[in-house]
């Protein structure tokens, strides 16, 4: 299961190691692309898969839909890891999610998502301080 947070650095040449716990449950065929609120995301070739099944079932004549393809889709790199689980996030990504020194993984299930420790520590407060308000939205959108 992918679940918990993990800091760590990232290094020369812009690569960083996916922590062991995400690397022995997803493995070396990964791909990663832009996420949403300024962060990356992590998953396999597996997940991505059903990830985008949705994106490409929508008619290409949809402006949405084009517009979600080229941000998520268009921004996608397969990762090439070495054996201490570390890739070179590419630059486009790098500047993306304005990573610099210190990188936050946060598993999320069925994805990890790759922050800017500033940037991570930001939305972990905004979550701290909106949970009940999120909840009740959630809550608002379940269909019955």
């Amino acid at each position: 299961m992918l679940i918990g947070e993990y800091l760590t650095k990232l290094g020369e040449k812009n690569r960083v190691a996916i922590p062991k716990k995400f690397r022995d449950e997803m493995g070396s065929d990964l791909i990663v692309a832009k996420g949403y609120e300024g962060c990356l995301i992590l998953v396999t070739k597996q997940q991505w898969m059903e990830m985008t099944k949705g994106m490409l079932s929508t008619p290409y004549t949809k402006e949405a839909a084009r517009d979600t393809a080229r941000f998520i889709i268009g921004s996608a790199n397969e990762v090439d890891a070495d054996k201490q689980g570390r890739f070179v996030i590419p630059v486009n990504l790098k500047s993306f999610a304005d990573m610099n020194k210190e990188v936050v993984f946060v598993g999320l299930m069925n994805w990890v998502e790759v922050w800017r420790k500033e940037e991570w520590d930001k939305r972990s407060d905004y979550l701290l301080g909106n949970s009940s308000l999120i909840a009740e939205k959630l809550e608002k959108l379940k269909v019955d």
